[in-house]
Parts: C-alpha cells; sequence; structure tokens
C-alpha cells in the first residue's frame, strides 16, 4: 500500500507530490554520495496546502512526508519514494518517526511560544531519517505575533528541512509566508470516492457508506464518523429537526438552548478524561503526593494549565456547533434544489420528508436569507459573540425566513 492511497480524489496533487518526493530522493542520494545535485528540482523547502474542511490536507502533508522519509531499497532499482511498507513511511504515517513532527492544536491559536519551538526544532539536521519534515496542520490558526516567528524560518531554511503547511484558503495565512511557500490547492472529492473508501479501508456496508457520504458531501473524515458512530447520526438527526421547530418565539430559543447545550455536553464529554490525566500527570511531575498539597511556587504552573484546559474545552464547543451549522446549512440547500426543480443530488434524502414540508411552506428567497442566517451565525462565532446570543439570533431569523 502507497503512501497516497488515502489520499482521496487528488490525483494532480498526489502526481505533484510523487515528483517532488523522486527529486528529493535523488538530491539526498547525490549529496550522501559526495556528487553534485541535480540542475533541476521540483523540490523545495516549503509547501502550503490548501482546501475544503474534508479534502484531505494534513493527509497529504503526511504522506508527503512519509515519501520524504522513504528508505525502500527499491528506490535504487527505479522504485517511487512512498512505498508504504518501509520503516521511514511506516514510522511517518503513524506518528512516531524522530525526524517528522506533527503539529495540531486543539486550543483557538498557536502562539508565538510554541512556533519557537518548532523554529528552533527546525534548525536541527536529521537525526535517522533523509529530511527534517515539520507538518504544521492548523496553519491558520497562527497568531500574527507566530506567523512572524515562523517567517524567518521559511525565509531562511536550514538544510534538509522541509515545512508542511496546512489552510483552509491562501486568504488564512500570512501574505509574507504564502509567498515563500509552494502551492497546492485540494479540493472535496466526489461522494462515490469516499464512499469507496469507506468500503474498501474500514469494511462499511457500501450502502451506509454512500449515505454517510452523500450526507456529508465529500467530508473524509466526517463521513467516516456518521458511518461509524451512532452518537454522531443521533447528534445530526437532531439538528436536522431544528428547522421544523423555529415556528414560534418559543421553539426558537428552546431549540437554540438545546442546541448550545449539546456542544457543550459534546465539549465535557471529550475534555473530562483529557484534563483529569493532565492535571495528575502535572501533579506527579512538580512532587504532589496523590491527594496532597502542591509544592511551593507550582501555582503558576497549574493556573497555566487551567487557562490551556479552558480555552481547549471553548474550541471543542465551537467545532461542535460549527459541525451543527453546517449540518443546517446543508438542509437549506435541499431545499432550495427542491425550490428550484434541481436536480442536483440531496445530501439529506433521508430526511425527504422535512425538506418537503419546508419547501412548500417558504419561497427561495426566504431559503436563502436562511442560509445567509446561518452564515451570519458561524461568523459571530468566529468573532467571539456570546455562543447562545448568537444562536438565538440564527433560530429568530430562520423563524422569519
Amino acid at each position: 500500500m502507497a503512501v497516497w492511497d488515502d489520499l482521496i480524489g487528488q490525483e494532480r496533487v498526489q502526481e505533484q507530490l510523487a515528483a517532488a518526493a523522486r527529486d528529493a530522493d535523488a538530491l539526498v542520494t547525490a549529496q550522501s554520495a559526495g556528487e553534485e545535485a541535480p540542475a533541476a528540482s521540483r523540490m523545495t523547502h516549503a509547501w502550503l496546502f490548501t482546501g475544503p474542511p474534508g479534502s484531505g490536507r494534513s493527509t497529504a502533508a503526511r504522506a508527503f512526508a512519509a515519501a520524504l522519509q522513504c528508505t525502500s531499497p527499491d528506490r535504487a532499482l527505479g522504485g517511487a519514494p512512498g512505498c508504504g511498507f518501509c520503516d521511514g513511511c511506516h514510522t511517518s504515517l503513524v506518528g512516531t518517526h524522530s525526524d517528522v513532527e506533527v503539529v495540531r492544536t486543539d486550543l483557538l491559536s498557536i502562539g508565538v511560544k510554541e512556533t519557537r519551538d518548532l523554529v528552533r526544532r527546525a534548525q536541527l539536521s536529521p537525526a535517522v531519517g533523509r529530511w527534517q519534515v515539520i507538518v504544521l496542520e492548523d496553519a491558520d490558526r497562527l497568531t500574527e505575533g507566530a506567523g512572524n516567528v515562523l517567517l524567518k524560518a521559511v525565509e531562511e531554511p536550514a538544510p534538509r528541512t522541509v515545512w508542511l503547511l496546512c489552510a483552509p484558503s491562501l486568504e488564512d495565512v500570512l501574505p509574507t509566508i504564502r509567498s515563500r511557500c509552494r502551492h497546492l490547492s485540494l479540493r472535496t472529492p466526489s461522494v462515490e470516492a469516499v464512499a469507496d473508501m469507506l468500503t474498501r479501508r474500514d469494511g462499511i456496508e457500501p450502502e451506509a457508506a454512500r449515505s454517510a457520504a452523500r450526507a456529508t458531501q465529500g467530508h473524509i473524515g466526517r463521513a467516516r464518523r456518521l458511518a461509524t458512530d451512532e452518537a454522531s447520526r443521533t447528534r445530526r438527526a437532531a439538528v436536522l429537526k431544528l428547522p421544523l421547530r423555529v415556528e414560534d418565539v418559543g421553539g426558537c430559543l428552546r431549540a437554540a438552548q438545546e442546541l448550545i447545550d449539546a456542544a457543550a455536553d459534546d465539549a465535557r464529554q471529550v475534555s473530562e478524561e483529557v484534563d483529569a490525566r493532565e492535571t495528575e500527570d502535572l501533579r506527579a511531575a512538580l512532587g504532589a503526593a496523590a491527594g496532597g498539597r502542591m509544592p511551593r511556587g507550582t501555582a503558576g504552573v497549574m493556573k497555566e494549565l487551567e487557562d490551556r484546559q479552558k480555552r481547549r474545552r471553548t474550541r471543542t464547543q465551537r467545532d461542535s456547533l460549527d459541525l451543527a451549522l453546517t449540518d443546517l446549512t446543508g438542509f437549506y440547500r435541499d431545499v432550495l434544489a427542491l425550490q428550484l426543480g434541481s436536480r442536483v443530488a440531496l445530501a439529506n434524502d433521508d430526511v425527504r420528508e422535512a425538506l418537503d414540508r419546508v419547501a412548500r411552506h417558504s419561497s427561495p428567497e426566504g431559503t436563502l436569507r436562511r442560509m445567509e442566517a446561518v452564515l451570519a451565525c458561524r461568523e459571530a462565532l468566529d468573532t467571539n459573540v456570546a455562543p447562545l446570543l448568537a444562536v438565538e439570533a440564527m433560530t429568530m431569523a430562520l423563524r422569519t425566513g
């Protein structure tokens, strides 16, 4: 299984990355033999992967990192790097390669301190691999100060160091950084390609795989979660009932509160176990006995951990809300398709009765205004508006249309 097998529906990007990996392999091989490096190369020190959520940005970056570290003996016989079986490929893909650092954040942003640590690591030579690779999955979450710290490292890269940045769009990255990266744009894979992958790789029944892929409109991660997690299906079903519950002011307010409560429950379930483990590990590291008092001078460290855990819960809640709003947008998109007589496939055909009901009792103009209300809610959450106020404003707008 080659490292590219999980890169679904991205043939052009795969071809470019495979060519760059071959040139990178030739470059390292020539340097190791004391020979002159090839004059022309499609390899560069910084890459920027952009594409909509679910398109596989981080998957592409990880696959490329594995291909750069490939140690398969077949390369000497003309084989392409990225076999997927050698130690370099395997450890890169599972996250244990000492020269591949994968950075993702469960907080709202990536700050200056964390970025400086990455820059210091980027200055090191590869320990056991062929390249020092840093995969930054959430480059769009860099603060302005962190971006400026990263810029210096991208401008003056260390030899044999490669930066792989991932972001939803070019506009999410500082112009000075993106101008120094080679840009690769990924697209949302087709529903058929995602369904085939779920069946082939995860053993999901074809009908369930098609239903999940269609409901998520080609978002690979969400499709897998929807097909394998009963709680995700229950949550989605509750969200898709919301348009039928906003017929009066009381219904709007109850629906908004329930949406917020569900997101808060998700955040609590995700964070409780992790928070407890982190707290106990830190207490042990600081020398506190089980159930005993903390040593003097450690209050600041514990407060820093609590603040980080709070920020993580906030992001988890926002991510859960955003997922619900995405499902809601898909519902109204299907309503609009029915109202306009479009032949486009419906993402939420499993709730066709609700779609028909909303379509009959509203106009295309009203449906567009409702979609704009959902978008306005997402934008409000991005600007730190209180979640309950933002969702209440949205549900009231959904009522009036």
